[in-house]
C-alpha cells in the first residue's frame, strides 16, 4: 500500500498547489519513483489511499500499467490518520500473509527485497511487524525507535532532544506487517488520542494506537536498519535537498532526460546555446534559457520553464512552468508559482 492521503502541511506553500506525493524530484513525482521501486522488488498489486487533491495522484499513477503494476484506490473524504487508511482496506491487504506499507512521499532507494527477507526471519521468531529504520544525526526531526541488542523494539521517542534521545534510529514509515496486525486495531467507533473531537470513524494512528497495543501485549516486532538513502521530504528545505542529492548521484536514481554533456541533462526542446552551465544541471523539456544565463549546479529546472537572459541559478529547484525574469537571481532554495505569486 502506498500512503498518499496526507495534507502535507509542513511542505506548504508547495502543497497549496499539489499533494506531497506529486512533488517533483528530478522532474518526476515522488510517487512515480516509489511505484518503480515497488515493481523492481517484485510487488505487483498495490492500493493507494487518496484524500487531498486526489485527481493529481490518479493522473500520475493511473491503473499502474505504466509501471508494470495493478493499482487500485481507496478514497478518504476525511483523512483517517496514519493507520486508519490501512485499516479501511484490510480485506485487500489480508489476501496475503504479509504486506508492505510505504509512504508516497518518501524519497528512497531502500532494498525492499532485503527487508522482505528480514521480515520473514522476524516472523519465524513470532513477530508481526518489521519497521525500516535509519540512523540520523538530528533526532529532533524524527520519531526514533528504541531497540534491544537483537533489534526488537522496546519503545519510541517522538523527536527527542539529543541529550534525552535513547536512540538515533529514525522510523522511516516503511513497514512490513503480518495480516494479524488487524487484530490490534481498535473498534471503528473508538476515539484515537491522536485525533480531535471531530475525527471520522475509523481514525487510527500507528504511534498512539497500534504500537502501544503491541508493546503492552508483549507482541514482538523488530527494526530493520537500512543504509540506503531516505528523505521523508518533511519541509521545503528537505525537498530541495532531496532534489540536489538526487542530481548529484547520492540517491541512486537517474535523471529522466538525455545527457547533453557530462553532468548536464536537457529534455526535448530545451536550448542551452549561449548559456554558462556548471554541472550537475537538469533542464526539463520545453524550457527556454535566455542568452547569458548562468546555471551553477546543482540546479533542477522543471518542464516548460522560462529563464530570462542573464538569470543566475545556483543550488536550487525551479518548479514546472515558472518564469525567472531577465537578470533574476535564484540561490539555495525553491522557486515557482503559487496562484500567480512567486513561491520561493
Amino acid at each position: 500500500m502506498i500512503l498518499a492521503a496526507g495534507l502535507g502541511t509542513r511542505l506548504r506553500p508547495l502543497t497549496h498547489v499539489m499533494p506531497k506525493p506529486v512533488a517533483p524530484v528530478l522532474n518526476r513525482p515522488i510517487v512515480a519513483w516509489i511505484a518503480e521501486l515497488l515493481k523492481e522488488h517484485g510487488f505487483d498489486d498495490v492500493v493507494t489511499n487518496l484524500s487531498y487533491l486526489p485527481e493529481q495522484i490518479r493522473e500520475v499513477l493511473g491503473d499502474g500499467s505504466d509501471f508494470g503494476l495493478r493499482i487500485s484506490y481507496s478514497e478518504e473524504p476525511e483523512p483517517l490518520g496514519t493507520a486508519g487508511g490501512v485499516g479501511k482496506v484490510r480485506d485487500f491487504l489480508s489476501e496475503t500473509g504479509s504486506f508492505l506499507i510505504i509512504s508516497g512521499d518518501a524519497l528512497t532507494t531502500i532494498d525492499l527485497s532485503a527487508m522482505r527477507e528480514a521480515h520473514e526471519a522476524n516472523v519465524e521468531r513470532g513477530a508481526i511487524l518489521t519497521i525500516a529504520t535509519k540512523r540520523v544525526d538530528d533526532t529532533t526531526q524524527f520519531g526514533v525507535a528504541i531497540t534491544d541488542d537483537e533489534g526488537r523494539i522496546q519503545g519510541f521517542q517522538e523527536k527527542p532532544e539529543p541529550a534525552e534521545a535513547l536512540s538515533d534510529l529514525a522510523n522511516c514509515g516503511i513497514y512490513m506487517f503480518r495480516r494479524e496486525i488487524f487484530d490490534h486495531f481498535p473498534p471503528p467507533d473508538q476515539k484515537s488520542p491522536a485525533g480531535d473531537d471531530d475525527q471520522p470513524e475509523g481514525f487510527v494512528d500507528w504511534a498512539m494506537d497500534i504500537f502501544p497495543s503491541l508493546l503492552d501485549g508483549d507482541i514482538p516486532f523488530y527494526s530493520h536498519e537500512i543504509d540506503a538513502y531516505w528523505n521523508d521530504i518533511g519541509s521545503v528545505g528537505e525537498f530541495v535537498q532531496g532534489n540536489l542529492d538526487a542530481l548529484s548521484g547520492a540517491v541512486g536514481i537517474e535523471p529522466p532526460a538525455p545527457a547533453v554533456k557530462d553532468g548536464v541533462y536537457a529534455g526535448e526542446g530545451s536550448d542551452l546555446d549561449g548559456v554558462k552551465v556548471r554541472p550537475p544541471v537538469l533542464i526539463g523539456p520545453g524550457s527556454h534559457v535566455g542568452s547569458g544565463a548562468d546555471l551553477h549546479g546543482p540546479v533542477v529546472v522543471g518542464d516548460g520553464c522560462n529563464l530570462g537572459a542573464g538569470a543566475m541559478l545556483r543550488d536550487c529547484v525551479v518548479l514546472p512552468g515558472a518564469e525567472v525574469p531577465a537578470g533574476g537571481l535564484v540561490v539555495g532554495g525553491l522557486y515557482g508559482v503559487e496562484a500567480d505569486r512567486p513561491l520561493g
